[in-house]
């Protein structure tokens, strides 16, 4: 059995590294700091006795355990982030262990007031009794995604400990920069070598997921005229004014906060304003590809519009595509879901098949030739101070990864 005190260890040793990423860099990793744990990650690869152990150049890490049978089976592989998200500081994080949990409210932090409460987050109640990893409150906890690297990195040491679990051969790669999507930008499938892969960037345990949102991001720049507001009629234009009129102009329902399932949504996640300039950006999502063109366009729409209403050009806009949904790349290859279901089964998990409310690097490998679809790792509200991950559930997505290694060589079998 996958040792519990020794994954919490592991665990520990991961989220203490602040490895937030920056979407305003350019460089890969988008941040110095995130090599820290690349190369810590490849020093542990090559201590559990992995092969072929390699770091190139962007801080990818890759290593290969090799086929311990002698019947051909596919290359397969695993796939997790070590940056995390810059939506909330990464900086000094201070894991809390909750033995045993009771149901009740969580404190986080006593000096600020800070608690995790099932009155707010239900899925609590799902772990009673089990050993909870939380944050300090201060701090996300970067459960998305070292607990998957976790478990990656535990199921491979345990492979190698216990050889008479049959596998083919197993490829690991350990990424930057998936918060601010781009993972998988220099991910070189090739060099990787496996025929398909799972990336271990779910949320609750049984999560099996290979449908997500098709992406885009929007920069939307207002042009207005600064004059001196006591002699200002005639002459002034408010970039902050038809900023607000764009915002407006969107549906009001169709935001993150009133969506859920397959629905999409058009999110405003930063305004930047002053009379003379107006900075928007935005963030497209629908799973549907026909909806997610017309929302891209909606906005280009509204952009003339408004300008239209001006004597000269006083809105631009830039939509860039980020990422599609996977569905269309992992559907022809669907054995690949198959055994991650009975994977699950077999470890008794019941499991969760439904959309992606996101995105994983897994989208965009499934569109370079690497289908890619995802299972749990087992965190839960990400990004965030009110992060936590059951331990249970790591060493469950840890004997995940064992079974589907081990269903795998089987079904080659001659």
């Amino acid at each position: 059995m996958i040792e519990k005190q020794h994954i919490i260890n592991r665990f520990v040793s991961y989220v203490t590294v602040d490895t937030e990423s920056d979407p305003e860099s350019s460089t890969t990793p988008s941040t110095n700091k995130q090599w820290d744990l690349a190369k810590q990650l490849t020093e542990e690869l090559r201590a559990i006795g992995m092969s072929d152990v390699n770091i190139d150049d962007n801080a990818y890490v890759m290593a290969t355990l090799p086929s311990n049978v002698d019947h051909e089976v596919p290359a397969i592989g695993f796939v997790s982030h070590f940056d995390t998200s810059p939506d909330f500081t990464g900086a000094n994080i201070k894991p809390q262990i909750v033995e045993n949990y009771d149901g009740k409210d969580i404190v986080l932090n006593k000096e600020e007031g800070i608690i995790l409460s099932p009155d707010y987050f239900e899925d609590l109640l799902q772990y009673k009794g089990q050993t909870l990893i939380t944050t300090d409150g201060t701090t996300l906890l970067g459960a998305d995604d070292k607990a998957g690297i976790t478990e990656i990195m535990s199921a491979m040491e345990y492979l190698i400990q216990h050889p008479e679990i049959k596998h083919g051969p197993i490829k690991v790669c350990f990424t930057p920069d998936e918060e601010i999507g781009r993972g998988a930008h220099k991910f070189d499938v090739a060099k990787f070598g496996a025929e398909w892969a799972y990336t271990m960037d779910g949320s609750q345990i049984g999560e099996l997921e290979y449908e997500n949102f098709n992406a885009a991001g929007a920069k939307i720049k207002v042009k207005g005229k600064i004059v001196h507001p006591g002699y200002a009629k005639g002459k002034m234009v408010n970039s902050m004014y038809i900023a607000q009129d764009f915002i407006n102009s969107l549906p009001r329902l169709e935001t993150p906060e009133h969506t859920e399932g397959t629905q999409g949504f058009f999110h405003l996640t930063e305004i930047n304003g002053k009379v003379e300039e107006t900075k928007l950006n935005y963030i497209i999502r629908d799973h549907d590809k026909t909806h997610f063109e017309a929302r891209k366009k909606m906005m280009l729409d509204l952009v003339s519009e408004i300008n239209s209403q001006h004597d000269k050009e006083v809105i631009e806009i830039e939509i860039k595509d980020q990422y599609f949904n996977m569905r269309e790349k992992v559907e022809p290859v669907m054995h690949i879901v198959d055994i991650a279901e009975e994977a699950m089964r077999e470890v008794n998990i019941e499991p969760l098949i439904k959309p992606i409310r996101g995105g994983t690097d897994g989208s965009q490998l499934s569109f370079m030739g690497l289908p890619c679809p995802n299972i749990f790792a087992g965190g839960h509200n990400f990004h965030g101070r009110y992060e936590y991950v059951p331990v249970e559930s790591m060493i469950k997505a840890t004997e995940v990864i064992v079974k589907v290694a081990e269903l795998t060589a089987k079904k080659y079998q001659a």
